[in-house]
Order: structure tokens, then sequence, then C-alpha cells
């Protein structure tokens, strides 16, 4: 592809430019920087998603019908950089990117009615459902139970490992709603109002110190049967259409560089030569990444899942969110064992600590090396 942004896509970058420089206050760097988590808390996102709603921005990759941009991946990727690196919040994707194309791509007209415009204007905040204690890399085998009763279904089990439930009042879960002799043709794809009798969310602390995580807990909790997504039992075709979303169309580069320059904001002398030559091994690394987001989500259409490739971008991203999160430590030296409190090095350490996570969620490493293999080598097909 062209690497090169012909006239029309450098004065698209310069609104980009423009608009942020307008719209992005400090408040909203400040949180954005002082995030340990995977995302910002919800009062620091919420800001900043509500100034791109009020622009026409918020889901980029939606079709314009639906209130989404129309951009082209291109334009995309430039839109994304420029936030990254501007610092502003991270939109936090468990409504927009990932619920919403499966409501668009698979829900009803009611559906997307009823919970589009909200996700857009950040009125709903969801979560992800899909993690279980006994079911987490290999998803197939959760046992989260949703029986038909009448015009309901009534859930009972529990998800784990789940980003921002405590915020949330929607969650999109997987359920099983069929034994079958392939497990993953009993599962159907719900969404579930956490205001609900039954529900109990329970925080989990992670090692950087910080609640990102819970586990949501569901007693014989009744939802509406027209809270089905699609069709009953096809809840693991929607589910692998999610994760290509999550794991391949996300657009990390940008983060990466924005995650580079807080590092070196960071550190507490000039770096020695030592120091500078790993700085430019892992920037050598993000420059290399950021050809292959290129050429593969360049050529996309906008919001189209990159089929297997995003086992390959997800699995990248992962490994160079932990270099980057390393480095930062290693160039703190010895300051990384004080942890003071609310500086810029206490960010870096326990931004490191809960990096070591980023090879498991989403997808675990060994899963997407699976992937990999059998879809992209060949290895373990018959014949």
């Amino acid at each position: 592809m062209d690497l090169l942004l012909d006239a029309p896509l450098q004065a698209f970058r310069a609104e980009v430019r423009a608009f942020i420089a307008a719209e992005l206050t400090d408040a909203m760097r400040a949180g954005q920087a002082a995030t340990i988590g995977v995302y910002p808390e919800p009062e620091v996102a919420l800001a900043w998603q509500r100034k791109l709603a009020a622009r026409g921005w918020a889901a980029p990759s939606w079709p314009h019908a639906q209130g989404g941009t129309g951009w082209t991946s291109t334009q995309r990727f430039i839109f994304e950089h420029e936030c990254a690196l501007a610092g502003a919040p991270i939109v936090y994707p468990i409504g927009i990117r990932l619920a919403g194309p499966v409501i668009i791509a698979f829900g009803s007209d009611e559906q997307r009615q009823r919970w589009l415009p909200p996700m857009l204007a950040g009125d709903d905040y969801w979560c992800q459902g899909f993690s279980e204690p006994g079911a987490g890399s290999d998803l197939g085998a959760l046992a989260t139970k949703a029986t038909r009763d009448g015009d309901d279904y009534v859930i009972s089990g529990s998800k784990i490992w789940t980003t921002h439930a405590h915020h949330a009042n929607l969650m999109f879960a997987l359920v099983r709603t069929a034994d079958t002799p392939r497990r993953q043709d009993g599962i159907s794809f719900v969404a579930i109002e956490l205001d609900r009798p039954g529900i109990e969310i329970r925080p989990i602390i992670s090692i950087g110190g910080d609640h990102d995580v819970n586990q949501v807990f569901f007693d014989d909790v009744r939802i509406p049967a027209a809270n089905l997504i699609g069709e009953e039992n096809q809840g693991w075709r929607y589910a692998k259409y999610l994760l290509e979303l999550e794991r391949g169309n996300g657009l990390f580069s940008g983060r990466l560089r924005a995650s580079m320059k807080r590092v070196e904001a960071a550190l507490p002398s000039p770096p020695d030569a030592a120091q500078r030559r790993r700085i430019a091994e892992v920037a050598m690394e993000l420059d290399a990444f950021e050809m292959l987001e290129l050429a593969t989500i360049g050529t996309l259409p906008s919001g189209s899942p990159p089929g297997p490739l995003s086992s390959v971008l997800k699995l990248r991203a992962s490994r160079l969110k932990q270099a980057v999160a390393a480095l930062g430590v290693t160039l703190l030296g010895e300051a990384a064992l004080r942890r003071p409190g609310g500086t810029s090095g206490d960010v870096l350490v326990a931004d490191y600590l809960n990096s070591r996570a980023a090879t498991i969620f989403g997808g675990a490493a060994e899963v997407q090396l699976g992937i990999i293999a059998r879809s992209l080598a060949g290895l373990g097909q018959k014949g």
C-alpha cells in the first residue's frame, strides 16, 4: 500500500489535529497518563467520548447509517494515531468496538435502535462476560447456563476478569443454552442489564494495585428473551467475529507509541549509551509493527475483521506492550523498587506489573499461536 498521505488525507489529519487541540483538556490528558489498568476510569474516558460523539466521531469503524463515521481504514488509522500521540483517553471499547459491531451485524432492528444510540452517547456502559473460572482460554467450556422460561431466560453461573463491571450497566455475555456433543454449538449471545436481582459483582484487585476487573455471579437472574442477540445456539459464531475485532482491529501501534512517550517522560535522568540502545531497539520493533498493522488493517474495508491475521497482530501487540513496560522499569533502575507513590515512576511500575496479563487477556499467547499454526501455516491440518 502507498504509505504517503495524499492531499485529502493530509487535510483530514489537519482537521483531526485541530479538533484535538480545541477539545482535549489537560485533565483528560492527565487522566490517561495516570492510567495503570487496561482502560481509564469512566469519568476520564466518557468526557472525551462525549466530545467525540458531539462531533460524530465516537465510532470510527461503524457504518455511517448507524451513527458511525464511514471513514476508510486509513482515515481511522490517522485518527487513532493522532488521538494516542496527543494523550487523549482511550474510548472504552467494550461497547463501541465490540458489542456495537455484533449488534450491527447480527442484532435486530429493535436492538439496534434500543442499544446503539445510548452506546454512542456514553449513556450506556457495557462490559464483557466471556471468561469463567473454569473456561478462560478454553472458552468453549463455559458453564454459565441460560434456561428458557416463557418470555425469559434464567441465568445461573459466574463470569471472571470482567473489566469495569463495577461501572457498567450492561453486559454482553456468552451463555450455555443447550448441551450438545460439540460444546461450541450450544452457546448463545445475550445482553444482561446489571441492575437485575440475583447479580453480585465482587472486585478483584490486580498486582498493580488497581481495581479494574471483577467476578460477576448470577443466581437465577431473569432477562427478557428479547435480549438474545442473533439466533439461539449461534453465539460461538458471533463470538469469533467479535474476537477477531478485539484482537486485530484495535489499531495498537498508536497507543504503544504513546506508552513509549510516557516512559521517556518519566526518566529520572538522561539515558546512557546502553539505555539509548535498548530504547532504539524497542522503537524499531514498534516501527516494524506499525508497518504490519498498516499492511493488514489499511487494506481492509473499515470495521472488517482481518481474519486469522488478527491473531498475529494481537500476539505481537501484547508482547510489545510488555516490552515497552519492561523498558520503563529498566530505565528507572533502583527507583522502580521503591515505588514512592503518586509519581510518574510509580505509574510505570504498576503498568509493568499489570502488563504481564497482556499475553493472557483477549486470548492467551498459546491460543494465538495455535490459530496462527492452523490457519496461516497450515500445521495440524488434515490432508
